[in-house]
């Protein structure tokens, strides 16, 4: 019988009872049968899509390609789209395959719980076999991340021919990270009789062990803050101190900590080319983060000579991809928009077409891009240019920074014209042209304009001048951009004069906004695209900007949104060509605590694009990083902790209830209704996207249709349904109130259930964000807030 009991403090296991029958005992045989050696097939690998890959096929129109089946026990479908140049597209019949074991276990759990929570784990065991078993089951926990056991229980019982049994058990999560539960049934020799037939077993087949992983997750808000260095010594060591602290409401045991070194500007960047931003990607310009960073790491690695197969096969393969995906936001008339071509309702948008034209162009180097997208997106700009050779805005821009400048016209006229010329256009066509005349016009009223009035316009203008040559109007930009600069601690940058106020109480000073981001990296473009190179002068400028750009690094290498990741990873990867040196330079790197911890790493060729991580123990605590030798190193530090939901005065006013209110259902509320209440009460007259972000309670799922169906909604572009959460694209929010609702019902029973958190915030300006929770009706802590 199942016998469950806590183990080390790290888990409870509480046993739920279970149907058995009475196993009819016969006397135990005097002479045991030897025991044969068990097969035993391991099971830890379920996705939701097998197969998508691109396979070219030769003249016969047939290839094989060899593939490892998934663990999951279903059928799989399968169906295939070819292109021929004679024949056109062709769609192949729907071939199935099913991955079948007659006798094996599945897990049914959730894929993540919030401490304190209990959920109920099921184990069902399944014989198709045509004769009765008698099986062993054994459950394991794993702390993961310590790789100790902490919980295991054993129970044997008979199975019929065709028959199923389920033994379930309420678990309660006692520490944090990811833990793994191992279940593994084994069919078992004996000569005890199971009902009136006798239990057989097979040589084959025998044992299956299935391996899932569950995600323990501490309560309230989640907290990251990234410290980054760029640290270049010669004969001296280099130091310096770091100091981790916690707010005093820290979540117990919820702080983590973590100190990388690497030897390349953009080994981080390298690593996580495809999760640069800890953000959604559901629209056309989010995209662009995943297809464009990858042309600059290329370009970079080829020309410092550091580029590999394997990164280049994996960037050649991001590239294709987002290209692809990209499609989908394109218009019949060429344009592209963030969310598409709402069945002919949509508008193309100036900005994100010129975006898409650039990169598009760019990138035909190293993937096949067809020209007809290049053409269509550069006829429907042309059409857009006005005889002043500026150009109208159309469509939505969501990012309403780029407002910012003399008017939207000249802003986005800068924008479009740098973006033509980064494509190849020579100067002397007549769009390009005519689109330097409109932006030569209008420098004498950005030039006259208050202090600091036109920076962001000033900073584009800057970079195209440079681009089309014209080094007397670069230069004068950029002295006037070099009296707006911001001077401190060695470094250099640019800020807008209207950006939002920051909220008082940081215990860190809080990672730059977008825009500023974005302003600093353009006028490092400017000044390292010199030819036929970047003066002395240049680079030393550059250098003080790239220390402050490299500090606003999250902990994934990108920024802190999507056009400003794309813009400073060009600016890193041109300055880090401009400075790469072959020499064996082998710089060394320690970081040491107040105590005794001390921690040493060597940066060599060998490793120049590795990343070294190591986990820091004491938080809080100070640290000391000393760089030693000759040579620059990159040094992160990454701290990690949540914080209790408290008051707050945010920048939206956000509401959250359920619907019920309270339980109405004494055996628990199984499905109820989220209401989501939003508007913004910030500084300027309307956000810019924001992102609503629904975490769901542990064990409940929402119900896909009623979430979709919000997109009919006039301000949602988008809702997208993620492992465990939902999330809704609005266009923008001001002071009038919006509401939305969607259903939630529970797919696994939890108990204890903690509050789930909901986060809104403006995707451009991510200091701009709220925060609120809810909780189930039945919930005995209710609270909606």
């Amino acid at each position: 019988e199942s016998e469950l009991s806590p183990r080390g403090g790290e888990f409870e296991m509480m046993p739920l009872g279970v149907n058995k029958s009475p196993l009819p005992k016969e006397p135990p045989r005097k002479d045991p049968p030897p025991k044969d050696p068990v097969i035993e097939t391991i099971r830890n690998y379920f996705p939701e899509t097998w197969i998508w890959d691109l396979v070219t096929v030769n003249s016969s129109g047939v290839t094989e390609v060899e593939m490892t089946v998934p663990d999951t026990i279903t059928e799989w479908k399968a169906g295939a789209l070819c292109l021929s140049n004679d024949t056109g597209l062709g769609l192949s019949s729907v071939a199935t395959l099913q991955a079948f074991q007659p006798f094996f276990v599945e897990l049914t759990m959730p894929y993540s719980v919030i401490r304190e929570e209990a959920f109920m784990l099921k184990a069902t065991v399944m014989n198709y076999r045509p004769t009765s078993l008698r099986t062993g089951v054994q459950l394991e926990v794993l702390i993961v991340t310590l790789v100790t056991q902490v919980g295991s229980e054993q129970i044997s019982y008979c199975l019929c021919a065709n028959g199923r049994q389920t033994d379930a058990s309420w678990v309660n999560p006692k520490s944090l990270g990811n833990v793994k539960f191992i279940v593994s049934v084994e069919a078992q020799n004996s000569r005890e009789l199971c009902g009136s037939q006798v239990a057989t077993v097979t040589e084959t087949g025998r044992k299956d062990t299935i391996v899932k992983s569950l995600l323990v997750e501490p309560e309230g808000i989640k907290k990251e803050h990234t410290f980054s260095s760029l640290l270049c010594a010669s004969d001296a060591e280099l130091s310096e101190t770091l100091s981790l602290l916690l707010p005093p409401t820290v979540v117990k045991d919820s702080a983590r900590a973590h100190f990388s070194v690497m030897g390349d500007i953009l080994s981080s960047a390298i690593k996580n080319t495809q999760n640069l931003i800890q953000m959604p990607y559901g629209c056309g310009e989010q995209n662009m983060v995943l297809f464009a960073p990858n042309i600059y790491v290329l370009k970079y690695l080829n020309e410092t000579q550091q580029l590999t197969e394997k990164i280049k096969s994996k960037a050649l393969g991001y590239l294709r991809a987002g290209y692809q995906r990209e499609l989908n936001y394109k218009h019949k008339d060429g344009s592209y928009s963030a969310f598409g071509d709402h069945n002919g309702q949509g508008q193309g948008n100036t900005w994100l077409t010129a975006f898409v034209l650039k990169s598009f162009a760019q990138r035909r180097a190293f993937i096949f891009i067809d020209e007809s997208h290049i053409t269509d997106a550069f006829t429907w700009l042309s059409k857009q240019q006005k005889d002043s050779g500026c150009f109208r805005s159309s469509g939505s821009l969501f990012n309403n920074a780029m407002k910012g400048g003399v008017d939207d016209e000249i802003t986005l006229s800068a924008y479009i014209t740098m973006a033509l010329l980064e494509s190849s256009l020579p100067d002397a066509d007549p769009v390009v042209s005519k689109a330097l005349g409109c932006l030569e016009a209008s420098w004498e009223t950005i030039e006259q304009g208050r202090n600091g009035s036109f920076v962001y316009t000033k900073t584009l203008m800057a970079y195209r001048f440079t681009l089309a040559g014209n080094q007397e109007k670069r230069n004068e930009i950029l002295k006037s951009l070099d009296k707006e600069a911001i001077r401190e601690d060695n470094s250099i940058h640019w800020e807008r004069p209207q950006k939002p106020t920051k909220s008082e109480g940081y215990l860190y000073t809080p990672q730059a906004s977008s825009v500023e981001v974005e302003m600093s990296a353009y006028v490092v473009l400017a000044r390292l695209t010199a030819h036929p190179a970047p003066s002395p002068e240049d680079l030393a400028l550059s250098t003080g900007t790239i220390k402050w750009l490299t500090k606003q690094q999250n902990s994934h290498g990108g920024f802190s949104s999507t056009q400003d990741t794309v813009v400073a990873l060009d600016a890193l990867s041109k300055y880090g060509a401009a400075t790469f040196s072959k020499s064996q330079k082998t710089p060394s790197v320690t970081v040491q605590s107040s105590g005794s911890f001390s921690q040493k790493f060597q940066v060599d060729k060998s490793n120049r694009l590795l990343l070294q991580q190591v986990s820091l123990p004491d938080i809080p605590g100070n640290y000391t990083v000393s760089v030693s030798g000759e040579g620059c190193v990159y040094a992160q530090t990454t701290l990690r902790y949540n914080l209790p939901l408290e008051k707050q005065q945010p920048a939206f006013a956000l509401k959250v209830k359920t619907v019920p209110l309270t339980c109405n259902n004494p055996k628990g509320q199984n499905s109820f209704q989220i209401s989501l209440e939003i508007s913004y009460t910030g500084s300027r007259p309307a956000s810019n996207m924001v992102i609503a972000d629904v975490k769901m309670l542990s064990g409940f799922i929402p119900l896909k249709p009623t979430v979709k169906k919000l997109e009919r909604l006039e301000h949602v572009s988008r809702t997208e349904v993620t492992t465990n959460n939902v999330l809704l694209y609005l266009d923008q929010v001001t002071n009038q109130t919006l509401s939305f609702s969607f259903i939630i019902q529970q797919d696994i029973p939890v108990k204890n259930l903690q509050p789930a958190i909901v986060k809104v915030y403006d995707y451009y300006e991510t200091d701009e964000v709220a925060f609120a929770e809810y909780s189930s009706p039945c919930s005995s802590d209710k609270q909606n807030v």
